[in-house]
């Protein structure tokens, strides 16, 4: 019999440790935290920040053996209790400890006791008042660039705070207290914990506030820019979402260019005006997405303050992400942008949430917990009783199926939005018959494409070159003796880099020089094999003379804030030529761009992947969908040597919704998702023989668990990179046409599983996307 200390309190706290299980801690019943909050608790031999789950009279540990709380952060509101569930829903569904789904949504800052002080300090922040606005610009010396820059920021900006203030000028404490002394400025000192304060309720001065607000809403209304005229599908759009009662999930179904964001915008000014202490979570697929998001938005919602728009993802530093995803959490900001990581963000009014390009795979978490961030975005919003808009051109088979079952509502934007902008039209360049006419290429850029960019160049437009393959070349290779350059650390070869002289593994990130001549056999006459964006660019310097080429990929944007540069160069019409990856298929509003050329999409038909039509026919709509946004005339070149396959026939009609109605017929037929449900177990071991050995162990299990009984159980097999950084890999596929049993058999099958040994990891993926 357990015997407890009744002049305690126990806690039970979920710590980022592998093991699904709480661990038990005692407190003084005086100061014990609630569910939700953050605690440093002894674990081990360290001390770590954990989530407090449960708060009880009893444990079923040994008093002896409880450890106490170390500090309680009773700065930070507990996390709401719909986030618990969330947090538990993902652990329970995805198979993980749920310390491993709530400690890792959290910011890096907030798992770290040491940094709690730092982080939840009151902030000053410096606001220009009424009077300053009209005597400061006369007020300052004409040579005094630094004073004027923190005039001209605070002018701009409802607020600065006291370290971006100081950040502009040396002496800005001094200056600035001075500016307060006259009544120009005013200072705000904000407590992070606090609530959003109401519309109209931010100003401490109730007279000063009606003063400044009539004088801002004068300044709006002379400053206004009209609304783009919505079309009357983006109306009927607008209207259904916003007369949606409780959960209410829709796929808006729009091509390129249609207005989905306008849209969104729409929707979400109608809410957050009914509604003054709503929020709304805007989930975009990348990074690099989120800047253009982010100025649409808050051009049209500039009368919000500073934090009412956040953004969250894994770019941010530290601190940054910490101080927005405390601004959610508080309350304080209104919408928050962000990608897969931000539909784990506490937001205690939520109540409508967005996911643009909502088939895009980048949705799943590929580590840890592998987890889609749009379906726990529909499950949230199920759980809230909110309207969730899955927004795309290219809509996944599986919400398209959704569909048909009559669970989400289709809302269609069939053209484009400008009224003088139509879909491009789609022309299939037949390499085989461009061979046999003896028609010259350079590298892999067919004469009709180099011609066309060409007449785009003298027409003063812009081109488009997608090539979803970075680096110089995909190999490096010996014709005398057959040797090909590969890692050795990994069964992959290695990427060419031309320009930074390197050969490197795109798997693990293993660099060596070029070598001067075959390691085999001496030759000296080794050459690149295949073609990288890299290798495109060159050429095109020399195929369209005097044009402008930029490429844009995961290499020329390795540094903060590079890809939003680029960006912005395209944009400003500085670039004739954009050659790129999948970053710059989708999402971006390429004013001037009136041709795109496809190359090397063939690689895609033949995979054994039975996702990879649907994902090639998704990258080809949206890559295609950024020429003739504007009113010029869009074409978009494809380069194929199966120019009669009908995913290319789909595509040159624009035809999604009999490519998706076909796909799924083939689907069904063959028992494939959506039509069942999958899981993967996935093991690493020393050899290959041991990670087979495991699965095969693992496999000889399921027939002890009941439920397994409706699961279908397929052999263990190498993973198609079997070896990475010295790791074999191995692949174990289960699947059944009910999601209950699934779960069921993982639920048993994982405490049995643990006991196995003889390999290094394993981990089970439910849904998974790559096969």
């Amino acid at each position: 019999m357990r015997v407890n200390d009744l002049t305690s309190t126990y806690v039970r706290v979920a710590l980022d440790h592998p093991l699904p299980t709480l661990f038990d801690y005692r407190c003084d019943p005086a100061s014990a935290p609630k569910p939700g909050m953050l605690v440093s608790v002894p674990f081990g031999k360290r001390h770590v920040v954990g989530l407090v789950m449960e708060v009880t009279a009893h444990s079923d540990v040994a008093v002896d053996r409880l450890k106490s709380v170390d500090v309680v952060c009773t700065a930070c509101p507990p996390l709401p209790e719909n986030w618990l569930q969330l947090a538990q829903f993902a652990a329970d569904y995805y198979q993980r400890g749920i310390g491993e789904v709530a400690l890792p949504a959290l910011p890096q800052a907030l798992r770290d006791a040491s940094r709690w002080a730092r982080l939840f300090a009151p902030e000053e922040r410096y606001r220009l008042l009424s009077a300053g606005h009209a005597a400061l610009p006369d007020a300052l010396p004409a040579r005094a660039s630094a004073l004027r820059r923190l005039a001209q920021a605070l002018a701009q900006s409802d607020s600065l705070s006291a370290v971006d203030a100081r950040a502009l000028h040396p002496k800005a404490s001094a200056t600035l207290d001075a500016w307060q002394a006259k009544g120009w400025v005013a200072l705000d000192v904000i407590d992070p914990a606090a609530p959003r304060p109401a519309q109209g309720d931010t100003h401490p001065n109730p007279q000063e506030s009606a003063q400044e607000s009539a004088q801002e809403s004068a300044q709006e209304s002379a400053q206004a820019t009209p609304l783009p005229t919505l079309t009357d599908e983006q109306a009927a759009a607008v209207d259904a979402i916003r007369d949606a009662q409780g959960f209410a999930p829709f796929l808006l179904h729009g091509v390129t260019g249609s207005g989905k964001t306008e849209v969104y915008l729409r929707v979400l000014a109608g809410l957050l005006a009914a509604n003054p202490h709503a929020q709304a979570l805007v989930l975009v697929p990348e990074i690099n997405l989120t800047p253009q998001f982010e100025a649409a938005f808050r051009a049209r919602f500039a009368s919000m303050d500073d934090t009412a728009i956040v953004t969250l993802h894994s770019g941010l530093a530290e601190g940054e992400r910490a101080h927005n995803w405390f601004a959610a959490h508080t309350g304080r900001a209104r919408i928050v942008l962000g990608t897969r990581l931000a539909v784990l963000a506490s937001l205690p009014h939520l109540s409508i949430i967005v996911v643009d390009e909502e088939h895009d795979p980048a949705y799943k978490q590929q580590e840890g917990l592998r987890y889609s961030a749009r379906d726990l975005a529909i499950w949230r919003a199920k759980q809230l009783g909110v309207p969730v808009v899955l927004g795309s051109a290219t809509p996944s088979l599986e919400s398209w199926w959704q569909v048909d079952q009559g669970r989400y509502g289709r809302l269609t934007l069939s053209r484009r939005a400008v009224a003088d902008a139509a879909l491009p039209t789609v022309r299939l360049v037949d390499l085989e018959d461009e061979r046999r006419r003896g028609r010259a290429s350079v590298e892999g850029l067919s004469g009709l494409l180099i011609a066309a960019l060409k007449t785009r160049l003298e027409r003063g437009e812009q081109s488009l070159v997608f090539l979803n393959r970075r680096g110089y070349a995909p190999q490096l290779a010996c014709d005398a003796c057959g040797w090909v350059a590969g890692c050795p650390r990994c069964s992959a070869y290695v990427v060419l880099h031309k320009p930074e002289r390197a050969l490197r593994c795109h798997h693990c990130g293993w660099e060596s020089r070029i070598p001067r001549s075959c390691p085999e056999c001496g030759n000296v006459d080794i050459a690149p094999l295949g073609r990288g964006t890299q290798r495109v660019e060159e050429a095109l310097a020399g195929a369209v003379p005097g044009a402008r080429v930029l490429r844009i990929d995961a290499d020329s944007t390795r540094r903060k804030g590079s890809a939003q540069a680029l960006f912005s160069d395209v944009h400003a019409g500085e670039v004739d030529i954009l050659v790129g990856t999948q970053m710059i298929a989708k999402g971006h509003d390429f004013r001037r761009v009136s041709l795109v050329g496809v190359l090397n999409a063939d690689t895609a038909l033949f995979s054994h992947d039975f996702r990879a039509s649907e994902r090639l026919f998704a990258q080809l709509m949206q890559v295609s969908g950024r020429a003739g946004r504007a009113g010029l005339p869009g074409e978009v070149l494809v380069q194929t040597r199966y120019p009669t396959h009908a995913l290319y026939h789909a595509l040159a009609r624009h035809d999604y919704v009999g490519f998706a109605n076909s796909t799924l017929a083939e689907r069904r037929d063959a028992h494939l998702p959506p039509f069942v449900y999958q899981a993967m177990l996935r093991a690493e071991g020393r050899t290959l023989d041991a990670a087979l050995a495991f699965l095969q162990q693992a496999a000889a299990l399921l027939t002890e668990i009941p439920a397994a009984s409706r699961v279908t159980v397929y052999d263990a097999v190498p993973l198609t990179i079997v070896k990475v950084m010295h790791v074999h890999r191995a692949q174990l596929l289960v699947e059944s046409a009910s999601r209950a049993a699934l779960q069921a058999t993982l639920r048993a099958w994982q405490p049995a599983l643990r006991t196995l040994k003889g390999v290094l990891r394993w981990s089970i993926e439910v849904d998974p996307l790559d096969i």
